[in-house]
């Protein structure tokens, strides 16, 4: 089979119709390669010199004039990023699609599409024209992945403060539908009959090609899809869960519930030694070998909004604050490649994470799952309080209040996850399966990790 060469992600978002307060709440995790790090990135908003150029991972685009405040969850070695939010509250996150298309050996990323969107577009109805007209005149290809070739279209969720888009791409083909209520999407189409926009002469191409005899037989993912890589990438399963979670909540979707979305492994009791699907937060297994590299909750508000970045496996971490406006992130926070390095707070984190898998993880998550709980409780409680006490502030003092809860939660979650390791490396551990132990041990050592 192929899956093991694929990555899987998640996307969902709820608009203020079906959330507690109002507010559009995004949720993302990216999974990725276990040995790459993904780190978390700040751009401040920036003027350019007429007609100048941006490099992004494989080519250059034309700049824009000017770029907005981003913050970026990115794979260490691309210049895009798997999710991200600008300073208007717009969101985006990108999801990995097979279609009968043609791919090209160079060309746009999908994250590389994600990122110009958010420097460039205010709305989320101007992203997606954003990513179209770069689509279409760039056109998206290169491989995603760093050690050996793997191409794949792209489709996306952008959201903002009051509306919310599917867009689904097959090369420069493209079709997009206007989001009502809750939506999340998966590595396969979800578009089928009905769009609110599309590409010139979509339909006419489907039927030149042979897909389909006319409009009325016309269907999206059925004419654009790769059938045998729904089955490959276990899209349907998790799209279906997420689905569920999402309708099951419609009304009462805050920020807790959608970071224990992102946390969820299927509703049920789980072990990733034992484990044969994929779920919303990954662990890499012989099986399963794409891992959650990190996750993502935006909180869209009207006024100063909050966003949530965690690291890897969100079962096992803390969701950080992070504000646009100046605020910014963290420096270490950027740090982290394809090895483990002591002053990467992600391969910290994931370094606890592995002491977890190896030893056993259902009998070990309890011994940290508490106090995770009740210090992720306190972060919001923190974020939230600052949020409201900063309405009235000066820029400056307001800059410097945000700040310090972020810095103050960064460092708190990253002393916690060496003290855990610590606890979990004296705890007397199981012995995983042979299989699952050859993996892990040959993943560990690619990385210079002992355990």
């Amino acid at each position: 089979m192929l899956f093991w060469v694929l990555w899987m992600c998640d996307t969902l978002v709820a608009l203020g119709n079906s959330t507690e307060d109002g507010s559009v709440i995004f949720g993302k995790n990216s999974d990725r390669p276990p040995n790459e790090a993904q780190v978390l990135r700040h751009f401040p908003r920036m003027e350019h010199p007429e007609g100048s150029m941006v490099k992004c991972t494989y080519i250059e685009v034309t700049q824009a004039p000017e770029t907005y405040e981003v913050a970026l969850s990115c794979p260490y070695w691309i210049w895009g990023a798997e999710m991200g939010v600008n300073e208007h509250g717009v969101a985006i996150g990108n999801e990995a699609v097979w279609s009968r298309e043609p791919y090209r050996k160079t060309g746009l990323l999908g994250m590389d599409l994600l990122r110009l969107a958010l420097e460039r577009a205010d709305s989320a109805r101007k992203a997606l024209q954003v990513i179209v007209d770069l689509i279409e005149r760039y056109g998206q290809g290169g491989s995603a992945n760093r050690d050996f070739e793997l191409i794949y279209h792209n489709s996306f969720i952008i959201a903002d403060t009051r509306e919310a888009w599917v867009l689904e791409t097959a090369d420069k083909h493209w079709v997009a539908e206007k989001v009502r209520d809750v939506c999340s999407i998966s590595n396969g189409y979800t578009i089928r009959d009905k769009w609110d926009m599309a590409s010139p002469g979509l339909v006419e191409h489907a039927i030149e090609m042979g897909w389909c005899e006319s409009r009325r037989d016309f269907d999206f993912a059925r004419c654009y899809g790769d059938p045998q890589m729904n089955v490959i990438t276990m899209c349907s399963e998790r799209l279906a869960r997420s689905t569920e979670l999402l309708r099951e909540n419609k009304g009462n979707i805050g920020v807790e519930l959608m970071m224990s979305f992102l946390r969820d492994h299927g509703g049920k009791e789980w072990d990733p030694w034992s484990q044969t699907n994929a779920t919303i937060c990954m662990h890499a297994s012989p099986s399963v070998v794409s891992n959650t590299a990190g996750s993502y909750v935006g909180h869209l508000m009207d006024e100063e909004h909050v966003h949530w970045f965690s690291p890897s496996s969100p079962c096992l971490s803390l969701y950080i604050p992070v504000f646009m406006g100046g605020v910014g992130v963290p420096e270490e926070a950027g740090r982290g490649e394809g090895v483990f390095s002591a002053d990467s707070p992600w391969w910290v984190h994931e370094k606890f994470v592995r002491m977890v898998h190896m030893k056993g993880y259902s009998r070990l998550v309890g011994s940290v799952k508490f106090e995770l709980d009740e210090l992720q409780k306190k972060f919001l409680e923190d974020a939230y309080g600052a949020r409201e006490k900063c309405l009235g502030f000066s820029a400056d003092e307001r800059s410097r209040l945000l700040r310090e809860v972020t810095e103050r939660c960064f460092k708190i979650a990253y002393k916690k996850y060496e003290e855990w390791s610590e606890r979990v490396f004296k705890e007397a551990g199981g012995r995983p399966p042979e299989k699952y132990y050859e993996y892990w041990y040959l993943q560990n050592y690619a990385a210079n990790i002992i355990i």
